[in-house]
């Protein structure tokens, strides 16, 4: 199993500027660089949906039209850590943030978009812009 963790949520105001981070670790968890890693939200009464993702070395990334532009995923694999730096916040931003774990290949963007292509999940943490 492999956990994920992720930390730096909070109340901020439209036009300000988060950074998410998302720390991986587990009994069995093989070594970080092996997985892709995506970033996700949810909001109240919304389905998941895809923010954006990175593959496992970091070499290529991947946005929602929404965010691109305005958010950033970076990854530190020396240190089973992947990050978003959110910024421009708008209200409708407002979600709870969650970190996924990808342990297969697959083509790339398509498969690392939809929340299936994702095989271990963190627990979230609440990003609440206001106005």
């Amino acid at each position: 199993q492999v956990q994920l963790v992720e930390s730096g949520g909070g109340l901020v105001q439209a036009g300000g500027s988060l950074r998410l981070s998302c720390a991986a670790s587990g009994r069995t968890f093989s070594t970080f660089s092996t997985y892709g890693m995506g970033w996700f939200r949810q909001a109240p009464a919304k389905a998941r949906e895809f923010v954006a993702t990175i593959t496992r070395g970091g070499s290529s990334t991947y946005y929602a039209d929404s965010v691109k532009g305005r958010f950033t995923i970076s990854r530190d694999n020396a240190k089973n850590t992947v990050y978003l730096q959110i910024s421009f916040l708008k209200p409708e931003d407002t979600a709870v943030y969650y970190c996924a774990a990808r342990g297969r290949g697959g083509l790339w963007p398509n498969d690392y978009v939809p929340v299936r292509g994702y095989d271990f999940w963190g627990q979230g943490t609440q990003v609440t812009v206001s106005s």
